[in-house]
């Protein structure tokens, strides 16, 4: 027979357990004792019974290492601003100490504000990550302080492309978690005009379908589910497609370009569509009639501590830098994490040079390689769709998924493409890197030359062969590259007169005055004047002259390289801009075809010989913008040249942007956007 003492105990156990069910969740007796004693049901000797609410001096500290932020593979990890830590410290020490009732895991938040729990176990695995780190299970059903859910999106928003397809399948995170997160960036991000268009509602249909093939455990590919933005000279169904002019304002396309299909076909996230130069044409994203896009690095805290004080208005208004061109709205795109990866079109170094200029990986494939169906064309021989992403090994990813034959594109190759994982590469003693000296172009800026000294230095000091190698006709390849582009757009610029699609002019005097009023109004200065010139040397009498005689050289340039790779040299390693990012009001002093004859100068001779070429941000300049460094490889050997890369990005430990114009916007944004909480 039970005792009065043990009858005692009994009740209070079993009235325990009664008030006690929300606390079932929790795994060890540390975190059920935390639970138990912020809801006053733990009683001390000296504090009597009351609640934990009324005697709780602060809520409990975040773990030191919560504050660390984290890098992508091969980059620094970077440090979180004092402003950031400031307003983070702030928000803790003003919250007040749950009550009883509100304490309870999912119940009411005081405030309309989350309890003051630990991090719980997701937010303290994404922010405890460090390169390939596994990432531990999200623990439903805990609360974490605003500032640390805050934390931890911005650092998975960094992650790479396998890491978060591995969170997506293990249920740490949802697409439409990741989708919505990318869409309030994108809108607190607004002001770098790096979209045309936004597909919000398309997006988050798309996010809404692969979250329920990951829940029947059926997901497309590692691409499912992962938010990508496209160049907006991509035709893409349903969602317009501009090319920044006023020729296509409005025109939807019927159908997809095959890159963009077959990232819909992984379940890939389409955001929406990226600024450019008008029809791709030029080399700093700011010709194009939606307006100029702005470098993200313009707004970092690196640039920001180097660049030289000018008055708030002044500052504001003028003290930004170009992104490069002409795919500077989808390297902006990716540098400021509002996605994981983007498309580009690359002509004579149009995704090479934001690359350079933004602070990411610009991958230039090799000519054939991957399908140009539906890439509105600029020069038919020479353009190739181009992979923007923040590491070498996401643009590996992307290329397996794009690569391929393409039925609906002769020019692709026949045989199937096998992706393929990039290896870690720690000996190259085997490997041959060739310093071509005629890329000592003028113009070059001494920063840019003796950062190409350190990183021939880098590969001699670990055991390769550097040598010194010529492309004698290099010098000739602007010029041969001017007239082979005006000639491939005068032809490819006919189709827009006003009759099938596009923009059509009111003028009704004639057809041919028609014409002449839509091409006009529809095209911009710099349109018009490539038109004019291809035309020139398509005249008759100048055929032969110009146009005949620039395929000849090209066919040279192309021989250089041949000869090159032929002597026993694996990878060219080169510049891919003379210098860093100039500021726009310096930039649009000069015309568009001196700007891009002198930004193309180091990149455009790899799309005359259709080799396979990418750019890897190397260092920081002396102002605090990202420098690039360019590596040329053989022909359809991208295996070889992303390998190579990858071990380069591993050793120059590129910092991670410090974007402090985006966390003075961060906590605006996102607590208005309440389905964008990771917690």
């Amino acid at each position: 027979m039970m005792t009065s003492f043990g009858k005692c105990m009994m009740g209070n156990i079993i009235s325990l357990v009664k008030r006690s069910t929300s606390l079932l969740p929790y795994r060890s007796m540390t975190q059920l004792g935390m639970a138990i004693r912020a809801r006053g049901e733990a009683r001390s000797p000296r504090l009597g019974t009351r609640p934990l609410a009324q005697r709780s001096a602060r809520p409990p500290a975040a773990p030191r290492d919560s504050m660390a932020g984290t890098a992508g593979p091969g980059q620094a990890r970077p440090r979180v601003s004092d402003r950031d830590q400031d307003r983070d410290k702030d928000e803790d020490r003003d919250r007040a100490a749950p009550s009883p009732r509100s304490a309870q895991p999912g119940g009411p938040r005081a405030n309309g504000r989350p309890p003051s729990w630990p991090p719980c176990q997701w937010c303290r695995g994404v922010l405890r990550q460090d390169g390939g780190a596994r990432l531990p299970r999200r623990e439903k059903g805990r609360g974490c302080s605003a500032s640390l859910r805050r934390r931890a999106g911005r650092v998975m928003l960094r992650a790479s492309l396998r890491q978060v397809s591995a969170a997506l399948k293990e249920g740490r995170v949802s697409p439409a978690e990741l989708c919505q997160r990318c869409l309030a960036l994108i809108k607190s991000t607004k002001f770098l005009n790096a979209y045309i268009t936004v597909a919000e509602e398309t997006a988050l249909k798309q996010a809404e379908e692969s979250e329920e093939r990951y829940k029947r455990g059926q997901p497309l590919g590692i691409l499912d589910g992962i938010p990508i933005a496209v160049k907006d000279n991509f035709n893409t169904a349903g969602i317009e497609t501009t090319c920044a002019s006023n020729m296509l304002k409005g025109y939807i396309s019927p159908y997809n370009a095959t890159v963009v299909q077959k990232l819909l076909d992984q379940g890939a996230v389409l955001l929406g569509k990226t600024n450019l130069d008008e029809f791709a044409m030029g080399s700093g994203s700011t010709d194009g009639v939606f307006g100029p896009v702005r470098n993200p690095w313009s707004y970092s805290k690196q640039y920001k501590e180097k660049s030289v004080p000018k008055s708030r208005s002044e500052d504001e208004e003028s003290d930004w830098v170009i992104t490069g061109g002409s795919s500077g709205g989808s390297a902006a795109a990716v540098s400021s994490f509002t996605c994981f990866a983007a498309l580009g079109s690359d002509t004579g170094g149009s995704t090479r040079n934001p690359a350079a200029h933004c602070g990411v990986v610009g991958l230039k494939p090799t000519y054939g390689l991957i399908s140009r169906h539906g890439l509105i064309p600029l020069v038919n021989s020479m353009d190739v769709p181009g992979i923007l992403t923040r590491c070498v090994d996401d643009a590996a990813v992307l290329l397996g998924s794009l690569a391929g034959h393409d039925p609906k594109d002769s020019t692709t190759i026949q045989d199937d493409f096998k992706p393929f994982e990039l290896p870690n590469l720690t000996d190259v003693s085997k490997l041959s890197v060739g310093i071509p000296k005629e890329y000592h172009a003028p113009g070059l800026s001494s920063e840019i030359l003796a950062l190409w000294s350190k990183a021939a230095d880098l590969f001699k000091n670990a055991g390769a062969k550097v040598v010194e190698v010529s492309l004698p006709h290099t010098r000739y390849s602007i010029v041969c590259y001017h007239v082979l582009c005006t000639a491939e757009v005068a032809s490819n610029m006919a189709r827009f007169d006003g009759l099938e699609y596009g923009h059509r002019s009111d003028m009704k005097d004639s057809t041919e005055s028609m014409y002449a009023a839509t091409r006009r109004e529809g095209f911009n200065d710099v349109v018009r004047g490539r038109i004019l010139s291809g035309n020139y040397f398509l005249l008759k009498q100048n055929y032969e002259k110009y146009f005949v005689k620039a395929q000849k050289v090209r066919r040279l340039i192309a021989n250089d390289f041949v000869k090159v790779f032929r002597s026993g040299v694996d990878i060219l390693l080169t510049p891919t801009t003379l210098s860093d990012a100039a500021p726009y009001t310096e930039f649009i002093q000069e015309d568009n075809r001196t700007r891009s004859a002198q930004d193309d100068i180091l990149t455009q001779a790899a799309n005359m010989a259709g080799l396979p070429a990418i750019s890897v941000p190397t260092a920081l300049s002396e102002r605090g913008l990202p420098v690039g460094l360019q590596f040329i490889g053989r022909s359809f050997q991208e295996k070889q040249l992303l390998t190579v890369a990858k071990w380069f990005e591993k050793q120059v430990q590129f910092p991670v942007i410090q974007l402090e114009e985006v966390k003075r916007h961060d906590s605006d944004v996102f607590q208005h956007q309440k389905s964008a909480s990771f917690s």
